[in-house]
This record gives C-alpha cells, sequence and structure tokens, in this order.
C-alpha cells in the first residue's frame, strides 16, 4: 500500500510540472516572416514507352541542355525570417535567415503520390540553411554562413546555370561588388560516383569508421561596369582535397586544381524593354574540371585519375552565349549556345579506371543550340514555341545527336506580356530525332525505356511558378 501522504506529493508535483509545461510554452510573437516557393508539376506521356510514363528525351550526360520542358516534377518551399536590428531607424543592415525545402521526383515517381509504398523515387533534401547580414550598420560590408544555393545567371529553358554555381556549404564576404567565399563540399560516395573521393575509413582506433575528408574551394569574385549598360564579372577559384594516408583505408592522395572565368553582361535596347546578352567563358583545371549532366559545379571533378590517382592535366572549357530579345509586344525570342570540352586526368580520351575500378570515360564533347520563341496572343494565352540541337561525343565513340521541337500552348493567368510571368499552365507537346548512334546506343532516358527508335515523343500538361 501507498502510504496517503506519499500519493498527494505525487499528485502535487504532476500538478506543479504540467503547470510548468503550460507556462513555459513557447508563444511565437515573429512577424518578420516571408514566404517564396518556385517549382512544376504535372504528369508526362511518352506513348511510345511501354508504361506510358513520360521520359525526357535529351541526350544522356546533358540533364536539361535541349530543354526543360520535359523535366520532371520538383516543389521547392523557401521559408524567411527577417531580423530588425537594435537601432532600427538608424541602421540599414539587412539580416535574413532563409530555408529551402525541396522536393523533386526520380525513377519517373509522381510527387502527389502519398502513400507510402509509391514515394520511395521521391527526394526531400534542404539545400538552403543560412543566414546573411547585408550592408552591415550602413556599410558597404556583408557575410553569410550555412548551406546555400550561391549561383545566378541561368539559361533558363535550359535550367543550366552556367558560370558561377557554388551551391554548397560554407560562408563568405563580400565588399561593393568583390566578394570572397570558402565552400566544403563533401559527399558519400558509392560505386556509380565519379567524383573524387570523399570518404573513408579512419582505422586510427583500431576499427574501420567512416570519416570525410572534405574539398576547400575558395572563391574569389569581382564585378565591375564599363558602362551603364556592360558589366563584367571575373571569378577565380582554388580547389584542394588533402591526402589520407596514415589511418585510413583507402588511401587516398592530395591534390588541387584551379579555375579562372569572365562573363560579360549586356543590356540591350529594342522596342520593348528587358533584353540583355550575357556572354561567359571558364577554364578549369586539376580536380576542378567539372561538371557534368548538366551541372556545371566546378567541385564534380569529372573523368578518371591518373595512375598515382590525381588530376594532373585535367581541363574543362566552357563558352556560353544566352541572349534574350524582347522584340514588341507580340514577340519574344530567347537563343541560347553551350560549348564544354572535358577531360579527366588519365591519359588517354577513351575509357579509364576509376577510383572504383570501374572503366569510365575520360574525354567528353558537348555542344548545345537553341531557342524559345513566345508568340503573345492574347494577354493571358501564350504561344511558346521551342527548337534545339545538342550533340555528346564521349572518348572515341561516334557522336550523338538530338533535334527537338517543342510546341506549348501556355495560359498565364496573371495576363503579363513577359518571358518571365509566372504562374504557367502548359499543354506540351515534343518530338526529338535522333541520329544513328543515339538510336543504337539507347543515349537519352526515354530511348533506354522506348528502345532503339528514330523518333522521341513526349506529351504532357504542367504548371511553373516561382514566388520570391
Amino acid at each position: 500500500m501507498i502510504p496517503g501522504s506519499f500519493y498527494r506529493l505525487i499528485i502535487f508535483i504532476a500538478v506543479l510540472l504540467g503547470s510548468n509545461a503550460v507556462n513555459s510554452q513557447i508563444v511565437i510573437t515573429n512577424k518578420n516572416f516571408s514566404f517564396g516557393t518556385t517549382g512544376r508539376i504535372g504528369f508526362g506521356y511518352s506513348p511510345d514507352i511501354e508504361g506510358h510514363t513520360g521520359r525526357q528525351l535529351n541526350l544522356l550526360g546533358q540533364g536539361s541542355l535541349g530543354g526543360r520542358m520535359d523535366q520532371g516534377d520538383y516543389v521547392d518551399l523557401l521559408p524567411a525570417f527577417h531580423f530588425t536590428p537594435v537601432n532600427a531607424n538608424k541602421d540599414s543592415t539587412a539580416i535574413d535567415f532563409q530555408v529551402r525545402l525541396a522536393f523533386y521526383s526520380s525513377n519517373g515517381t509522381f510527387l502527389g503520390n502519398v502513400h507510402s509504398g509509391s514515394i520511395n523515387g521521391m527526394i526531400v533534401s534542404l539545400p538552403e540553411a543560412f543566414v546573411e547580414a547585408r550592408n552591415i550598420v550602413g556599410s558597404p560590408w556583408s557575410v553569410w554562413a550555412g548551406a546555400r544555393y550561391m549561383r545566378y545567371d541561368d539559361i533558363h529553358i535550359a535550367d543550366y546555370f552556367y558560370f558561377d554555381d557554388h551551391s554548397s556549404q560554407g560562408f563568405g564576404v563580400k565588399y561593393k561588388k568583390t566578394s570572397f567565399s570558402m565552400f566544403f563540399p563533401a559527399a558519400i560516395d558509392t560505386t556509380s560516383s565519379n567524383v573524387t573521393p570523399y570518404s573513408y575509413a579512419n582505422i586510427i582506433s583500431g576499427s574501420k569508421v567512416l570519416a570525410y575528408r572534405q574539398r576547400e574551394v575558395m572563391v574569389a569574385e569581382h564585378s565591375f561596369n564599363i558602362n551603364k549598360k556592360h558589366l563584367i564579372k571575373l571569378l577565380a577559384e582554388y580547389h584542394y582535397v588533402s591526402a589520407v594516408t596514415k589511418n585510413a583505408d583507402p588511401n587516398y592522395p592530395s591534390d588541387y586544381g584551379f579555375v579562372g572565368g569572365i562573363k560579360l553582361s549586356s543590356q540591350l535596347t529594342t522596342k520593348k524593354p528587358g533584353s540583355f546578352n550575357q556572354i561567359s567563358v571558364r577554364y578549369g583545371t586539376g580536380i576542378a574540371n567539372g561538371g557534368d549532366s548538366g551541372s556545371t559545379q566546378t567541385w564534380r571533378t569529372f573523368g578518371a585519375p591518373d595512375g598515382n590517382g590525381k588530376y594532373k592535366g585535367a581541363f574543362s572549357f566552357t563558352a556560353v552565349e544566352h541572349l534574350m530579345l524582347n522584340l514588341s509586344d507580340r514577340v519574344s525570342l530567347n537563343p541560347y549556345a553551350v560549348y564544354t570540352k572535358s577531360r579527366g586526368g588519365a591519359d588517354t580520351k577513351g575509357k579509364a579506371m576509376n577510383f572504383y575500378g570501374r572503366e569510365i570515360f575520360n574525354d567528353k564533347t558537348d555542344l548545345a543550340l537553341g531557342t524559345r520563341l513566345i508568340y503573345y496572343v492574347t494577354d493571358w494565352f501564350h504561344m511558346v514555341t521551342e527548337l534545339h540541337y545538342t550533340t555528346r561525343k564521349d572518348g572515341y565513340n561516334p557522336q550523338a545527336t538530338m533535334a527537338k521541337f517543342a510546341l506549348a500552348p501556355t495560359i498565364v493567368p496573371t495576363a503579363e506580356r513577359s518571358p518571365w510571368a509566372r504562374p504557367h499552365i502548359r499543354l506540351i507537346a515534343e518530338v526529338a530525332r535522333y541520329n544513328d548512334y543515339a538510336k543504337s546506343a539507347m543515349y537519352s532516358p526515354f530511348l533506354e525505356q522506348a528502345g532503339h527508335r528514330r523518333l522521341g515523343t513526349y506529351f504532357g500538361v504542367r504548371s511553373e511558378w516561382w514566388v520570391f
């Protein structure tokens, strides 16, 4: 039997704790909050595939170069909190904490499927979570730290951030138009990975413990105006990965690489404002010769190492031309061109052994040419057409080519005659033609499931939006 006094004591403590829990509840009073979102979602249909699920028609290894209308679903949610300085009336400092929640599909799965067995191909990630303070106490200084999508100009119709995509984890400081940042990308390596290995087993304790070596990326950027209409941006990067030899299994040597680039952005005078031209060249060496598969991040090392496990002699050269012409209230034209030549560290243009004992191509050449024509039938109904031509050559293999035409009648409920008006609701019809080698090698996500076909087709209805 429990004594009555002891029983009453237990009840008293429980009541006290309960009342404290209620009193200690966090009440959110912050009103300095904003919310952004971007995404594309709908359905894709490929009648030439047995399962009819839509597959991208572009060549392998090129991502959305060649057009992104047949790109898979994704949704990004961007909540942000804005802090007020103590001397709010005198201090012009802007302080933000931003998070990006990214949801996208792989293997043709659909974001709308909520059954636990149907979401295996859905990927949820947190690519952004950072704090940034701009114009600190009214000065030209800004600083940030965390993980962020740090990328700028892109070819939107190809989802290609071509010059300065440094999306990773790190910190940075900026003074006026000059910035210095450090990034520390690392990943769990798998046998399907071709990049410089990051993970290894640390055996210093006598047992194998998974550990990582970080890539250290230093980035310096400087922009300046030639005049009111022309802006030049200079880019310099240094990459380094340390050696792991004394207490590691397997052992990896240290390695390094450099990147240099220049981009010219020009405002163009046309009947309708908003026209521009962007041209850039970028050259990376050593382990900084990335990227591939539509990514331009220089830390995604391309190709195989040499016999010493290094990328001495590796390089990548990329040239981009991107043009936007708002010719009138009726027509906008958005052409682009991308050329990339990359070589790994091995002494061959053909295949060589990567770090995981698997043969991969050590040399590749990409070319992509395309344009989007927007005809503004009415304020709210736009006829969007695209024409793309892409080529890819891996090592000594023959060249694969694809020509693609897309027609997309588009409803624009905001009734804005602009290439950037969103949201869009599009009906999409695409047809692609492949050359003999692309056909025989099934050199596209579509051909991998449809088989050896000369023509590829894709139909769909998708919405696209962004709110910042």
